[in-house]
């Protein structure tokens, strides 16, 4: 630690009620500067920790990260675990699916497909931007989960964005995102016609889900 020098000799005018005030001043001064120093070297710690730990080591301690937690995690997030860049756990993240990982990337962060005892289905939707929020409420309202949303676009083919809506929560920190970032929804490009695979665990849930968007008008239909 460096060296901190403070002129702690009591003056001559000095007073107990003074020099009593002076010594709790030095005494929270000293303070200050020892949380300051163990903030500096929990933070060089750490950033040692992420330069000695390989590639490869650091990518496996990525899908541990992602395996203990069940919501999405963000790149800057798992950069300042590791003490490495956010571009650099992007390229892992890059190089984890490549080796055949289902990490998906979702507006929060990163989630990593685990085997859950749960079943999937897709539904074909129609509405506009003033629904899109009431869609995602009726399925985590009735105990599904809104993995993510699809288009067909006249050029690049199939094009998918992954939302992993699991709670009201989630679906309003999705449409903060949009709305704030003036980002269009991917229906936009189809006149409102897109596809929602669906999450859930009994099928007495899907078949509510249904029903309600069909009630509302959302759930698309020749």
């Amino acid at each position: 630690m460096p060296s901190i020098f403070i002129n702690a000799a009591p003056g001559k005018n000095a007073t107990p009620h003074r020099e009593y005030s002076r010594i709790i001043y030095m005494s929270e001064k000293w303070q200050v500067v020892l949380e300051l120093w163990r903030a500096v070297c929990y933070d060089k710690g750490k950033s040692e920790r992420g330069m000695q730990m390989n590639s490869q080591q650091r990518r496996q301690q990525l899908l541990v990260l992602l395996r203990q937690n069940s919501g999405p995690v963000s790149a800057t997030a798992i950069a300042k675990e590791f003490g490495v860049s956010r571009q650099i756990i992007v390229g892992d993240v890059a190089l984890l699916r490549a080796a055949g990982e289902q990490i998906s990337a979702t507006p929060r962060g990163y989630v990593l497909k685990q085997e859950q005892n749960l079943q999937t289905r897709t539904i074909a939707c129609r509405h506009d931007d003033e629904h899109l929020l009431q869609e995602l409420y009726i399925a985590v309202d009735n105990g599904c989960a809104v993995l993510d949303v699809t288009v067909e676009h006249p050029i690049y083919g199939q094009i998918s964005g992954q939302l992993q809506v699991f709670s009201r929560y989630d679906a309003d920190q999705f449409y903060h995102k949009l709305t704030t970032t003036d980002a269009p929804p991917l229906c936009a490009l189809t006149g409102g016609v897109h596809l929602h695979t669906i999450q859930f665990q009994h099928e007495e849930d899907f078949e509510r889900v249904v029903s309600r968007l069909r009630e509302e008008g959302i759930l698309f239909s020749e």
